[in-house]
């Protein structure tokens, strides 16, 4: 199961069994924290009552341990893990309150015989876990549980249900029947008995003061001084106050993240993000910052080459470049369903394995990326769509009675579908029968198409991906946070597709070439403030990402805060419909999925035609169902 995960960690392997046989801990190192031996994992205290392996990174370790040294405890290392294991002797399961960073970690105490599991707040690294025959399993990746004899090899029809729509399957679940991972600012503990106990410790639901959190020096607090500030502020000083903390907690969270004993650098795409991110780094290094860019050989509109150039330029830094294309990446494809575990759906995947393997080619181990600003701040497009259409056509259409709506709906349904508008006739659905209109930032099937493509082998017997937001939406409602429309759908987000798409490339695609990505946007300090920022003020005199873009004056131009956005994309579309069309088709098609009924073959036979004719776009449903079909075929089929 550990040596599954080289790609995780190249640098060193450790385990412990103990003594009665009953736990087993294993662990693969990429050396980042203290490089010598002293910093290997498993890790015990001395008396050897707890035993640690852990994944992440804890920025605020040194300040932890100056106050666990007062306490008599002796290091052996200067590592992270080490405040970690000590910080669980002194604080029990509430030293996750007390951790500034990404973590996914389990601690086995001997003495209770108990195992204790816990994610970070927003999710960065992943846990995995199953139960057979009476043992409970859990690991970094799947693949790692796929080597335990006796775990199965199934697919999940609820998850794929789900998958189809969200491009990847919402936690608790994954597309491996029995197999789960742990959510978000959770923790479990497992007893003898070999039961699984699961709490969430933080929320962004929580009001200020209801739960810990950090001060800017990370030491552990009652209350954010910067959301008690905003809140104090008049309507007048908000935008001011708003602006400058933005501002300080990205400082600082930018400089926190630079913590290492390795070479680290910047993903650099010349956009407002990964900009700001070389700029603060810039500003507190001795040498230049290495940047990390990736564009694509033939076809231009796709890349922002000329913007990253200008900023490696202007704060002059040490470029790197790797340009791609469809020859390039053929290779690849087949290796993807590997690394990802199970499905994104997402070809992000792509450029990033690329842009992550120069990083790590050119001796750099950790990179800062942008991840995450576009849903805190509200950078895309569609979130401003969303929100004209909820304020005027929707609130309209929704306030009619249910009989002009039902009308309405069976007189223009026919008509959408056949030209093949989903997603407006889903919208009518919505709107018709009294959903919610947001769902998440990435739709692919719909509800109504998933009726056509999925076929007679899937029981679609009370299945509804409505589900999956319906509880976010209850979250909000118990809450009575009071939230606007683009605060509701911030937390959706937060919640869904951040952790378990955006957050899940990125642990897969840099782990997969040995580097580590780390994501200064989302500080939990600084999620927890921009979170409280009203619509109002997050999009201004229709500026989306205002309050990020005023808080950036100054330190990057004008001419990058303000260009129109571009996005970090992968030209699929073109290539499925172009070089990779003959090879699609027959991954696609030539599926088990296909041939066993799963999915419809002459539905999407009737895709792939149109999108190869140029008449309409179905890149994205057909990137979906190609991931869907190589991942079934490497582990299933």
């Amino acid at each position: 199961m550990r040596d599954e995960m080289r790609h995780r960690g190249p640098d060193a392997s450790g385990s412990y069994l103990s003594g009665n046989r009953k736990v087993g801990l294993g662990f693969r190192r990429l050396a980042i924290i203290d490089l010598s031996v002293h910093g290997n994992q498993p890790m015990s205290t001395d008396d050897s009552t707890l035993h640690i392996v852990f994944n992440g990174e804890i920025y605020n370790h040194e300040v932890l341990r100056k106050e666990i040294e007062q306490r008599g405890f002796h290091y052996r290392s200067h590592s992270d893990t080490e405040t970690i294991l000590y910080g669980y002797q002194v604080w029990g399961k509430e030293v996750v309150h007390k951790l500034l960073g990404m973590f996914a970690l389990a601690i086995y105490d001997s003495q209770k015989n108990e195992l204790f599991i816990a994610r970070d707040r927003i999710g960065v690294k992943p846990l995995y876990y199953t139960f057979v025959d009476g043992a409970f399993l859990f690991a970094s990746e799947i693949k790692a549980l796929l080597q335990y004899p006796g775990v199965k090899r199934e697919m999940d029809d609820e998850s794929l249900y789900h998958y189809l729509t969200y491009l990847i399957t919402p936690a608790p679940r994954t597309l491996f029947k029995g197999i789960y991972k742990l959510e978000p600012a959770t923790w479990g503990t497992i007893d003898s008995s070999g039961e699984l106990k699961t709490h969430r410790y933080w929320s962004l639901l929580a009001k200020n003061g209801e739960q810990p959190t950090l001060d800017i020096d990370g030491n552990p607090v009652n209350r954010s001084a910067y959301i008690d500030e905003f809140d104090a502020a008049s309507q007048y000083e908000k935008e001011v106050v708003a602006v400058r903390n933005v501002k300080t907690l990205l400082e600082r969270s930018v400089s926190n993240r630079m913590m290492s004993d390795v070479p680290f650098g910047v993903f650099l795409s010349g956009g407002i993000d990964s900009s700001t991110n070389v700029a603060m780094m810039a500003k507190v290094m001795d040498r230049p910052v290495d940047t990390y860019s990736v564009g694509y050989k033939d076809l231009e509109k796709y890349n922002e080459l000329g913007y990253a150039r200008d900023i490696a330029k202007l704060f002059g830094t040490n470029h790197h470049e790797i340009m791609i294309d469809s020859k390039t990446v053929f290779p690849f494809l087949s290796e993807l369903p590997y690394y990802q575990d199970e499905p994104l759906a997402d070809p992000v995947c792509i450029p990033l394995y690329f842009v992550s393997k120069l990083a790590r080619e050119s001796g750099t181990i950790v990179v800062q990326i942008g991840e995450g600003s576009d849903e805190l701040f509200t950078g895309y497009s569609w979130m401003l769509r969303e929100i004209r259409f909820h304020d005027t056509l929707w609130k309209f259409y929704t306030s009619l009675p249910k009989y002009v709506r039902h009308a309405v709906y069976s007189s223009a349904s026919g008509l959408l579908k056949e030209s093949n508008r989903y997603l407006e006739l889903d919208y009518l659905r919505k709107g018709t029968y009294g959903e919610q209109l947001f769902w998440s930032g990435a739709i692919n099937f719909t509800e109504l198409q998933k009726k056509e493509l999925l076929g007679s082998a899937v029981n679609l017997d009370g299945l509804t991906s409505r589900r999956i937001a319906d509880r976010y939406y209850s979250e909000i409602a118990e809450s009575s946070a009071g939230l606007d429309f683009l605060q509701k759908a911030t937390y959706i987000e937060l919640m869904n597709r951040l952790p378990e798409l955006l957050l899940m490339r990125v642990d897969k695609m840099t782990m997969a070439t040995m580097v580590e990505g780390r994501e200064p946007f989302l500080d939990h300090r600084l999620v927890e403030f921009v979170f409280r920022i009203p619509q109002s003020l997050r999009i201004k005199n229709r500026v989306s990402k205002y309050v990020l873009k005023k808080a950036v004056e100054g330190l990057i131009p004008d001419e990058i805060i303000y260009r129109r956005k571009q996005g970090f994309a992968a030209p699929m579309a073109e290539w499925m419909r172009n070089e990779l069309h003959d090879w699609v088709k027959s991954e696609v098609m030539g599926s088990r999925l296909v041939k066993g009924e799963i999915l419809n073959g002459s539905y999407i036979s009737k895709m792939l035609s149109i999108h190869k004719s140029g008449k309409k776009d179905f890149g994205q449903l057909l990137w979906n169902l190609l991931n869907l079909s190589m991942w079934y075929k490497r582990w299933i089929d």
